[in-house]
């Protein structure tokens, strides 16, 4: 009898078929031509940027800004395939300077025969400024046409230098449609429907947050359940992890949310606010941070058109320290509706800025020496305090004497709108202003 180590006749190895190995459903369903990509038509089009340069045999290096599982790999590829070009994938994550060095000498050479390079970079950002400057000769001479792909805001994360050669184009997440024709196109792949009813199915899309490979993977396991009927939405639950929120509490869509949270509340949307607040604690942020974000809405936005809104922000902190979590999100909640639905007025914010500007502009100019006291004889003598009106022994307790520098021109920095309790305030200045004109008459 054979033992492990006897190798079977050749005749008897070319008889056996060699069987496939498996492939995931996502390198499957890989597109094999540009017509197959689902969604990114913005680029794609006939009319889109892409569509534009390959109708006119010309591709310029590109870098595609957009969320994981958009298909910024497989264009990159298809687009070397449709140009003719040799298509050479590295990471920024595991590739360094000598890898770099052996990618560009073999370009050169493949340059040299008669073919070019398309040099497609993942996580492109990863590279540090020097790394970045290295392709640029490379990139000038025609040595590689460079397609680099980011998750990141190109703008901060790619250097000048670099984005001046290449077109930024922006790839989106997947939309409702997009995820339904590739969940089909799945089907007909693995020649069965899913065993889902259309709400799950529906939920099976939400889960996947507009991420193609996500939902492959997710149909991939969703199609080897054995199961009698089709499955609803809370058992589909129960058996698939819905797929994390794309959220990095240091990175772009960071700051993204907290923008829409922020002029949610200022333009007075309850719902939205509530919801962008939402999304931001179901992304991991911490609720304090959150709480002094709310605090500068009230001060920013609010302010004295309802001095109440910035107490209700800090009670609602204070209560958070006090709960923690998740009871005290609840108090910042509270703080999101009655920030939204506060009046508005950014006039003393306004009113600052311009007191900056003019501070500036009059540099050190002294205060009138009729303010300034005299502790001392000399200054006595030098007329500091002279001619000071106590105002609480005019008349309505107002002289209207001048507090500013000698020679600036009297400014209108604050002007109150006639909104919530800042219409109050406008009532009173206007009384200051007439009384003020009436004394210095």
């Amino acid at each position: 009898m054979a033992d492990l180590f006897d190798k079977p006749p050749p005749d008897d190895i070319a008889s056996q078929p060699k069987a496939e190995p498996p492939r995931p459903l996502a390198d499957r369903l890989r597109p094999r031509a540009l017509v197959d990509v689902i969604g990114q038509t913005q680029v794609l089009g006939a009319d889109a940027p892409l569509g534009v340069m390959l109708a006119s045999g010309s591709l310029s290096s590109l870098v595609f800004w957009g969320p994981p599982g958009v298909g910024k790999t497989t264009i990159a590829r298809l687009l070397a395939q449709e140009t003719d070009l040799h298509f050479v994938q590295i990471s920024a994550i595991f590739t360094g300077v000598p890898d770099l060095k052996k990618v560009f000498e073999a370009a050169k050479i493949r340059r040299q025969n008669g073919q070019g390079t398309l040099l497609f970079v993942d996580e492109i950002h990863r590279f540090n400024k020097a790394q970045q400057d290295g392709f640029l000769p490379h990139m000038e001479d025609g040595t590689i046409l460079l397609v680099g792909a980011t998750t990141e805001n190109p703008s901060f994360e790619l250097n000048a230098a670099l984005l001046s050669r290449a077109q930024v184009l922006v790839l989106e997440r997947l939309g409702a449609q997009d995820l339904e024709d590739l969940t089909l196109r799945a089907e007909a792949e693995l020649k069965r429907a899913l065993p889902l009813d259309p709400s799950a199915r529906l939920a099976l899309h939400e889960m996947a947050d507009g991420d193609g490979r996500a939902l492959l993977n997710f149909i991939e396991q969703v199609a080897a359940w054995r199961v009698d009927a089709l499955l609803d939405p809370e058992t589909l639950a129960k058996r698939l992890m819905r797929r994390a929120a794309k959220y990095d509490k240091s990175g772009d869509e960071h700051y993204n949310l907290i923008s829409a949270l922020h002029k949610s509340v200022r333009g007075s949307d309850p719902d939205a606010a509530l919801y962008w607040f939402a999304r931001m604690l179901e992304g991991g942020e911490d609720p304090r941070y959150l709480a002094r974000r709310l605090t500068r809405m009230a001060v920013e936005d609010i302010a004295l058109a309802d001095p109440q809104a910035q107490a209700v922000c800090l009670q609602s902190w204070d209560t958070y320290e006090r709960l923690g979590s998740p009871e005290g999100e609840l108090a910042l909640a509270q703080a999101v509706v009655y920030l939204a639905l506060a009046p508005k007025t950014n006039a003393h914010y306004m009113a600052f800025k311009a007191a900056q500007r003019l501070a500036k502009q009059t540099g050190s100019a002294p205060p009138p020496k009729h303010i300034l006291n005299a502790p001392t004889k000399l200054m006595a003598a030098q007329g500091y305090g002279a001619d000071y009106a106590y105002d609480h022994n005019a008349e309505d307790g107002f002289s209207g004497q001048n507090y500013f520098p000698d020679g600036v021109p009297r400014p209108e920095l604050y002007r109150p709108v006639e909104r919530g309790f800042e219409r109050e305030l406008k009532r009173r200045l206007e009384y200051f202003e007439k009384l003020r004109e009436k004394r210095n008459r």
